[in-house]
């Protein structure tokens, strides 16, 4: 199964779930955000990055230098720490 497919089946159970009143507006609200242009900044499967050093899952910084150093770098970006 496709990452689309199981997207797409996660957003049809949410769309059972949610309130009709309250689905309605999120799906405005992701809509007005996606007209507003903020996807042209975003970053894009294959974009190069400048270096950086972020902390991992232990809170210990690593820079991408000494990753890229070790081979290619996967980098996920999470929209928020839950």
């Amino acid at each position: 199964m496709s990452l689309q497919t199981k997207l797409n089946a996660i957003k049809e159970g949410a769309a059972k779930k949610i309130p009709p009143d309250s689905l309605k507006v999120m799906l405005a609200a992701t809509d007005a955000l996606r007209k507003s242009g903020i996807m042209d900044g975003v970053i894009k499967v294959g974009d190069k990055l400048p270096p950086f050093t972020l902390n991992n899952q232990n809170g210990v910084a690593i820079s991408s230098k000494i990753l890229l150093s070790r081979g290619a770098v996967v980098l996920t970006i999470f929209r928020g720490h839950w």
